[in-house]
């Protein structure tokens, strides 16, 4: 199934066309368990590009966070560090607070 979303999507940008319910969403991989945290950060970094191209803040900050919770939980801290503040920093610029909350409780979470 996973393989038939990603080619409708590969389709889907070589046609000019962008996702108009739900794009991918790298969280999805937080929820079941990844093949390998590689994977799991490739399908983060495609979904930040694509949020990222389409201008959709709240997603790009969803992503940078979750990039930044599988960063520590492989202990890349600095990588996990940068992600987090900047999820951090587009929370609050947005005024989401619950995420700001979110973002706030992972930095202080230890390595």
């Amino acid at each position: 199934m996973k393989s038939v979303a990603r080619r409708a999507l590969s389709l889907a940008r070589a046609g000019g066309q962008r996702p108009t319910k739900r794009g991918p969403s790298g969280s999805s991989a937080s929820h079941r368990p990844p093949r390998s945290p590689k994977h799991a950060g490739g399908h983060y970094r495609d979904a930040l590009a694509l949020a990222e191209e389409l201008g959709k803040r709240p997603l790009v900050a969803h992503c940078h966070l979750g990039l930044g919770k599988l960063y520590r939980r492989t202990g890349t801290r600095e990588r996990a560090q940068g992600h987090v503040a900047t999820a951090t920093t587009m929370y609050r610029d947005m005024g989401m607070t619950y995420w700001l909350e979110q973002a706030e409780a992972e930095m202080r979470e230890p390595q």
